[in-house]
């Protein structure tokens, strides 16, 4: 598997990362550690997870592997904070990027985790309560610590992350915005309008999330909802359905042709054309089982002729308006 530096930082990544939201509640322990020796032996290093998921099982999960399994160094571990969660009869979750919320939740997840540090810290969500400023001192003063060696955004919009880039470097400590995560795939591309423009430009790099579509690029809901699938999981099912309508048929389609005509599966093609889409550091990808990881593994050796990536760049083209088209 390919290594690439993360943006103008020193710290490589593998070019496809493993996505551990579902570890702990549909995908059990046990599953779990098979999928990271798949993902190891694949010569993937990048493993994604964060403090909501699940709660902390899956940094739970995550922290006895790295105890009984496989050694910290063989990991780029990137976790999120910035989503607080509560219970009062009902499970509550808010965006909380405050300075307190952020460096309590990293101890948490390091205590979680069995390390003392993290190779990437990301505020998950944006915060609207909390000025970018004080989320900005928060990410310094982790790294600073050395508690994360890099920090950096997820799901935030370009204004935000040029600006978290301008704070950072103002901070003067520490490597500044490292990169920002985001969902990028066949189904989702709005980010190439002004973040992918914006990252090019300023040098933080950018981890893409969901390359799969969810899960519905693979073809698996072109005719039923699997009972097994993650639109069946109540866990996942709201994560999932936004994909599953008649707007976004035309694409799955459009993959499954481009997959017919090459030999190989949906899976694979979605993923080569996320991995290799240009900016992009690492895409990550998520399974609830080993054999459908090590199927959409499989895509590491697919390099999509420049003929069929042009023909889906074409039906998923982002629609520029005012002013990007400029």
């Amino acid at each position: 598997m390919e290594h690439r530096r993360l943006g103008r930082t020193g710290l490589r990544v593998s070019s496809v990362g493993l996505g551990t939201m579902t570890w702990g509640r549909d995908t059990d322990e046990l599953e779990a550690k098979e999928q990271l020796d798949i993902f190891l032996d694949a010569g993937g290093t990048l493993v994604d997870t964060a403090a909501s998921y699940g709660e902390g099982v899956s940094e739970e999960v995550i922290g006895a592997l790295l105890r009984e399994h496989v050694d910290r160094q063989d990991l780029v571990l990137v976790s999120k904070a910035g989503v607080r969660t509560w219970r009062t009869g009902e499970r509550s979750s808010v965006a909380d990027a405050s300075r307190g919320s952020l460096l309590d939740t990293l101890d948490t997840s390091l205590a979680r985790l069995g390390t003392d540090h993290l190779d990437l810290l990301l505020v998950q969500v944006p915060d609207p309560s909390t000025s970018l400023e004080e989320t900005a001192h928060a990410l310094s003063l982790a790294v600073s610590s050395g508690r994360t060696r890099y920090v950096g955004i997820a799901n935030h919009p370009a204004w935000a992350s040029v600006r978290m880039h301008d704070l950072l470097s103002e901070c003067g400590r520490g490597p500044g915005l490292a990169a920002v995560e985001v969902e990028h795939s066949l189904l989702s591309r709005g980010i190439e309008r002004e973040l992918r423009p914006a990252s090019q430009a300023l040098g933080f790099g950018i981890l893409g999330y969901a390359p799969l579509g969810r899960g519905v690029l693979t073809g698996k809901y072109r005719a039923t909802i699997p009972p097994d699938s993650r639109a069946a999981s109540p866990h996942l099912r709201s994560y999932v359905s936004p994909y599953l309508g008649d707007a976004h048929r035309g694409v799955v389609e459009a993959v499954a042709t481009a997959a017919s005509g090459l030999d190989r599966k949906p899976a694979e093609v979605a993923l080569a054309w996320a991995r290799d889409a240009p900016g992009i550091a690492s895409t990550i990808v998520g399974a609830r089982t080993p054999a459908q990881l090590q199927g959409v593994l499989a895509a590491d050796d697919l390099e999509l002729p420049v003929q069929i990536r042009h023909a889906l760049d074409e039906v998923t083209s982002v629609q520029l308006g005012y002013p990007e088209r400029f």
